[in-house]
């Protein structure tokens, strides 16, 4: 009775797991949604407040989102390495949403470019710190058998940022105008905040340390009762005290030793690359679709903004039935024919506007053919979204399973996690970088082709490594 009154108050429901995954969902959706915001009303940052020239645009978009994927990719192996040291993830969780209010009024001011690649910077830690708890939290707290269904509603969600980001900004800075248009990500970060402070994890229950002090209880009369039947030695605590010693001397070796153990397995390999290699092609879009869309077209930042709908609907109807296929049937199936599809139709999407396609010119047919791809390639993406991360969490729960301790007391989830967010932080930033560069330098077209080819290797190794 006397822990029942120590409990928080509404303990049960704050602490309950469908809580606590509609929390993290809330989160992840907060991380996808301030990163896409500004890509459909950058240009008018750069041309209109920041009074660049407008052939400049294309160079400080893609900086712009290449130093967000950087600065993921340095911070998120030293916060996983510190996550997997806490057993408390709401207090990185907390943290990081203060670091992405910060990063957001940094980003909205554009008092100069200074300004903006700090406050990009800023969003870009916090958000992998919210990526690398967020999913630590979310496997610790669902099965492998329905993993696929989690990650599937996480990816819709996710999806839904994705797609909300760009759509909310290019209409509302048409409807409404800059500053009012930057209400929408405050209120997203407050209903965060209000969904964090409220979350209590497991391990916050006061109920535990009764729990554990019961666990210990009865081994002290136990102890008593043997005391007088056994020969008086020390040797028993000395052996147990030498394991101790043991397995704390073997705690930082196996720590260390973590990346080694991981990529040494072929299957977190595949997983770590088809992450990565989404990551580009999604991070590609969001460089080059609104410039290209401009040039080819002359559509608005509104209608920008609302072709990223046909992209990212499909997904987020989708995904949490791809999610049940897959844990049904394994991510190999799905993931092989999603990757050997996007190769055809990413040729297509670069069909539209390019001259010695005259069929398919603004004039003509352009649009239809576009958007058609588009949607094409939102339906086929359900099918490798989340596929990587799938398959990183049941080779490394393999992995526990055969060895509990292989890496440390407190297992290697955010690690485990700070991988998939590398992976895809790296893509992040090569996908600005590369089609931006190839945009400029060789075409839409032959970038779009050049994406194109190197998914095909991506499907060989799904088919060959992925766990059916």
């Amino acid at each position: 009775m006397a822990s029942e009154k120590q409990l928080p108050w509404g303990y049960r429901w704050r602490s309950s797991r469908g809580f606590i995954i509609s929390t993290i969902i809330i989160a992840l959706f907060a991380e996808t949604f301030l990163y896409g915001f500004v890509v459909p009303i950058l240009s008018y940052m750069l041309e209109d407040r920041l009074r660049m020239d407008p052939s400049q645009t294309q160079r400080m978009t893609t900086a712009t989102l290449t130093v967000h994927g950087f600065s993921s990719l340095v911070s998120a192996p030293i916060i996983a390495h510190f996550a997997d040291r806490t057993p408390n993830r709401k207090t990185p969780l907390l943290i990081s949403l203060a670091g992405c209010f910060a990063g957001t009024l940094l980003v909205a001011s554009t008092w100069s470019v200074e300004t903006l690649f700090i406050g990009r910077i800023l969003q870009a830690v916090s958000g992998s710190a919210t990526w690398i708890a967020g999913f630590a939290t979310l496997t610790d707290n669902v099965g492998l058998d329905h993993m696929g269904k989690a990650l599937g509603t996480a990816m819709a969600f996710v999806t839904a940022g994705q797609l909300c980001g760009p759509t909310v900004a290019g209409t509302l800075l048409e409807l409404v105008g800059y500053w009012p248009t930057w209400s929408a990500p405050l209120l997203v970060l407050c209903l965060d905040i209000v969904a964090r402070l409220l979350m209590i994890e497991r391990r916050e229950l006061p109920l535990d340390q009764p729990k554990s002090a019961k666990l210990a209880a009865p081994r002290e009369p136990e102890e008593c009762e043997r005391a007088p039947l056994l020969p008086p030695s020390s040797h028993a605590d000395e052996s147990r005290d030498y394991h101790a010693v043991t397995n704390e001397a073997e705690q930082p070796r196996s720590s260390r030793s973590f990346y080694r153990i991981m990529f040494g397995d072929a299957r977190i390999v595949a997983s770590v690359t088809n992450t990565l290699l989404f990551a580009t092609l999604i991070s590609a879009f969001d460089a080059t679709l609104p410039l290209h869309l401009r040039d080819a077209f002359q559509w608005n930042t509104l209608s920008v903004g609302m072709v990223f709908l046909s992209l990212q609907v499909p997904s987020i109807c989708l995904g949490p039935l791809v999610g049940w296929l897959r844990d049904r049937t394994g991510a190999r199936g799905p993931a092989t024919i999603g990757w050997a599809l996007t190769a055809p139709l990413l040729w297509l999407l670069g069909v539209p506007g390019e001259k010695r396609f005259p069929w398919a010119s603004a004039e003509t047919n352009g649009e239809a053919i576009f958007i058609t791809g588009l949607i094409s390639i939102g339906i086929v993406f359900t099918l490798i979204r989340g596929a990587g991360t799938m398959q990183l969490v049941a080779a490394t729960k393999d992995m526990e399973a055969k060895d509990p301790k292989i890496f440390g007391e407190f297992g290697g989830t955010s690690r485990m996690s700070s991988m998939g967010e590398v992976a895809f932080s790296l893509g992040a930033m090569l996908g600005p970088l590369i089609s931006g560069t190839l945009s400029e330098q060789v075409g839409y077209f032959y970038m779009n082709i050049f994406m194109g080819v190197i998914c095909l290797p991506v499907a060989l190794s799904c088919f060959v490594f992925f766990r059916v």
